[in-house]
């Protein structure tokens, strides 16, 4: 095997006992987690996690997820012979990420193990103690239901080297009422969003109401890759009425005259529900053409978007969740990167679904 996929770690996954208690791979984390489900081919994975020395049992725990989408982020960073921390693969975006990285070490082909690190302090470099990272050995396998520990002389650079920087933003529209930080912090996704689609061969639309915004001297309607004139997309050419809802959703993907990867709101706390209510006008304008409907949004919101998203009115959507983290992970990647023959299985391994089965 060259290469891991959300179905390998499943079904890995889905051999483990559903009556054992298992162990976090960090001592510091104090707790068990029993298996629930994990459903082939590539999820959720759902389990329960209860601390025993606070009195919590097995039987009163919550059954919670872990989304396909944060499995297949974990598939596509793992390779053999290379220890991964999960953390920095997340970026913190999940906080059921340790439970992942615990039922995948009691799986017989990943171990763990702690590298060492390199520490620079000017032009001097030295290699302390490392984190721990996961270790996928599929030609060193160990007993399922365990952990095992290897020691290695590897030694891992954590130097960042995906930083995202914007160049200078201009926003002057004094008819809003939006702080200035919210409406900047808008900005910088949507033009992540903008530079992402132009990256991956897309063309975007954005809403009308940000045209007064300028990057590196230009609006945002002078970008690269960025659609002029609604009327001349094929997708939509035949829907006036589709066309009139585009021009308010904050970032539009098309795709080949033929596909509309996704229709994407940006959103904040206060935003969410007029964005999801966008999102159904689209929807109900557009019902022969599939597209993913977008929330991006810091991952605080996201107990708040999957509140709104499984109401009743918003189910139709099928919403997916983009973290600003994902964004931004993809957008460094798009930069730093040529991305070719990115499927719609890659661009769905940075959003999470949050509709509740």
């Amino acid at each position: 095997m060259t290469a891991l996929t959300a179905s390998n770690l499943v079904k890995a996954i889905s051999l483990l006992s559903h009556k054992s208690e298992y162990e976090y791979a960090s001592s510091r984390t104090k707790g068990k987690i029993i298996l629930v489900s994990a459903s082939l081919p590539e999820g959720p994975i759902t389990f329960k996690r209860y601390n025993p020395s606070k009195g919590e049992t097995a039987k009163t725990a919550k059954i919670e997820t872990i989304s396909t989408s944060m499995i297949w982020r974990i598939a596509n960073a793992v390779s053999a012979g290379q220890p991964v921390n999960v953390d920095r693969i997340l970026g913190g975006s999940y906080n059921t990420r340790s439970v992942l990285e615990a039922l995948l070490a009691h799986t017989p082909q990943f171990s763990m193990c702690f590298p060492g690190r390199v520490q620079q302090a000017g032009t001097e470099l030295t290699i302390e103690k490392g984190h721990k990272h996961i270790w996928w050995q599929p030609d060193n396998p160990h007993s399922v239901g365990t952990i095992n520990w290897v020691k290695t002389e590897k030694v891992i650079s954590e130097v960042p080297t995906s930083d995202v920087v914007y160049e200078a933003i201009t926003i002057n529209n004094p008819d809003k009422e939006i702080p200035s930080g919210i409406e900047r912090r808008h900005a910088q996704i949507q033009i992540a969003l903008i530079q992402i689609g132009h990256a991956l061969k897309f063309q975007t639309s954005v809403a009308v109401e940000d045209v007064h915004i300028l990057y590196e001297g230009k609006r945002l309607s002078q970008l690269d890759g960025v659609v002029t004139d609604l009327n001349e997309m094929k997708q939509v050419s035949n829907h006036p009425e589709a066309v009139k809802k585009i021009k308010h959703v904050d970032v539009v993907w098309f795709k080949n005259g033929r596909l509309m990867p996704a229709a994407i709101e940006i959103e904040q706390s206060t935003g969410i529900k007029s964005g999801l209510d966008r999102l159904v006008g689209l929807k109900h304008k557009l019902a022969d053409i599939r597209v993913r409907y977008v929330i991006a949004a810091d991952y605080s919101e996201r107990q708040k978007i999957t509140a709104l998203a499984n109401e009743e009115r918003f189910k139709e959507l099928n919403v997916k969740f983009f973290s600003y983290n994902a964004i931004e992970e993809l957008y460094s990647l798009c930069r730093r990167r040529n991305l070719r023959g990115v499927t719609d299985e890659s661009l769905d391994s940075f959003m999470e679904p949050v509709l509740l089965s």
